[in-house]
């Protein structure tokens, strides 16, 4: 699992996936984020009543994107996934300390080097966030 996660771009603090539970190769990946009340980012969003902001949530879906994307066995294998564009980003319900978000990326469709992939977060099966990403 190290080994997938080592080929995303980036490095502590940015990380924002803890596992992988599941994976189809080039098609789905499920991953999982354990929030936990020492989050940098709870301490500013906000004090007295920390939520995980939305936009994090979309970065948590786009790495695990990166990830299914960099995880196809071709002839000239991509190095790095760049976030093309966020369509249809539609927020649920709030994220707290305390939450384990379960991430859920499939590829739609595939075009030359951009995919386009149904990304949804959910909390105790509940969805909390979901949106349709272009990367490449």
């Amino acid at each position: 699992m190290p080994g997938f996660l080592d080929r995303l771009c980036y490095r502590f603090p940015s990380p924002l996936i803890d596992g992988i539970v599941e994976r189809t190769p080039g098609v789905r990946l499920a991953a999982i984020k354990n929030l936990t009340v020492n989050e940098e980012f709870f301490q500013g969003h906000f004090p007295g009543a920390p939520l995980v902001p939305g936009v994090l949530i979309i970065e948590s879906l786009v790495q695990a994107a990166s990830v299914l994307l960099l995880d196809v066995e071709t002839e000239s294998p991509a190095t790095r996934v760049v976030l093309r564009g966020v369509n249809n980003a539609r927020f649920r319900r709030q994220v707290v300390p305390g939450d384990r978000l379960c991430l859920d990326v499939k590829v739609s469709r595939r075009r030359r080097r951009v995919a386009i992939v149904a990304a949804v977060a959910r909390v105790d099966g509940q969805v909390v966030a979901e949106a349709e990403q272009l990367l490449g």
